[in-house]
């Protein structure tokens, strides 16, 4: 009796795990939904700085229910310094060899910013140089990949 009853456990777990697949990933996992590009390293260059509102007082706020929406316009980076202790291959796109600015347009979620609002940070992502309408040179746009906190220090 004991032993038919181990039987059918063992049976119905393997029926159960055969259920689950095969356990190989592959695909979108998110069947419908576009998945990002991966990250080009030839244009991702790492800078430090600090994160202000972008608004032309330096003021801002972003409503609740855009926290979660990409924004290029909210934040941007001032006083940036370009790192040069970055992996082998990373910056050597010609946008990322010219990107010498000290302000950058920040690319990323709002609510991946919004904890930086005034404080020095190390940031690093995708630059792309951009012009405006009228021809003229506009901030470069970096698309953040990751962003960190430098000590304590705050932004002048």
């Amino acid at each position: 009796m004991y032993r038919a009853f181990l039987v059918v456990i063992v049976a119905a777990l393997g029926a159960q795990l055969a259920a689950q697949g095969t356990g190989r990933f592959s695909g979108n996992p998110t069947p419908g939904t576009p998945q990002p590009d991966p990250p080009n390293l030839a244009d991702r260059i790492t800078l430090t700085g600090c994160v202000r509102w972008a608004a032309p007082n330096g003021r801002g706020s972003v409503p609740a229910q855009e926290l979660n929406t990409p924004s290029t316009s909210t934040f941007i980076l001032t006083d940036a310094v370009r790192e040069a202790r970055v992996p082998a291959g990373t910056g050597t796109s010609d946008a990322a060899k010219k990107s010498a600015s000290r302000t950058y347009r920040l690319s990323a979620l709002n609510s991946a910013l919004v904890p930086f609002v005034g404080a020095r940070v190390e940031i690093s992502g995708e630059v792309e140089n951009s012009v405006a309408r009228d021809g003229a040179p506009r901030a470069p746009v970096l698309t953040v990949g990751f962003v960190q906190r430098l000590a304590k220090t705050p932004c002048p």
